[in-house]
């Protein structure tokens, strides 16, 4: 029975691995994705060329992305006018309320998108939330990380940094 389970994990696994979308990588251009957001508009990544990108899937439900919300927040209102724009993207399947109660309650400023089809986890492969990318002014992936990103986060600050000068 063992050997049967992972088996079909190990073809479940591949099957996702080969799936139609590759895998984030960085260094590679940033795979396309259009999504509406909270206020009914619809933003890309290919639209915010120009600005570095940090892209974050999250949601409400999830406790690692309650905690870096407001880290990530204050990240944004440090380095909005250097050209960050922060794209949370809540991939909630309820209701658009609880998305807009958790912004209100966390102070969100950054632009929120609203991804009930939850296709930005299959786009990019996302095992798990959060997940954040760092994409640079030309649309290049250039960090990314499966899990919360924090304040003491050395190689995230790094690449930020690099990428804003």
């Amino acid at each position: 029975m063992t050997v049967a389970l992972v088996g079909a994990a190990a073809v479940f696994l591949a099957a996702c691995a080969s799936g139609e979308h590759p895998r984030p990588a960085v260094g590679r251009p940033m795979p396309a994705y259009e999504v509406e957001t909270l206020a009914g508009d619809s933003v890309s990544i290919a639209s915010m060329k120009g600005k570095v990108v940090l892209l974050n899937l999250w949601a409400t439900w999830c406790v690692p992305c309650r905690m870096e919300t407001p880290y990530l927040e204050s990240v944004y209102r440090a380095r909005a006018s250097q050209g960050l724009e922060v794209l949370g993207v809540s991939l909630d399947t309820g209701s658009q309320q609880e998305v807009r109660d958790f912004v209100r309650e966390m102070g969100v400023t950054y632009t929120v998108g609203v991804d009930p089809g939850m296709r930005a986890m299959d786009l990019y492969q996302v095992p798990g939330l959060p997940a954040s990318f760092l994409v640079d002014r030309n649309g290049i992936l250039r960090w990314m990380r499966y899990g919360p990103v924090s304040e003491t986060d050395h190689e995230f600050l790094t690449a930020l940094e690099t990428l804003l000068k």
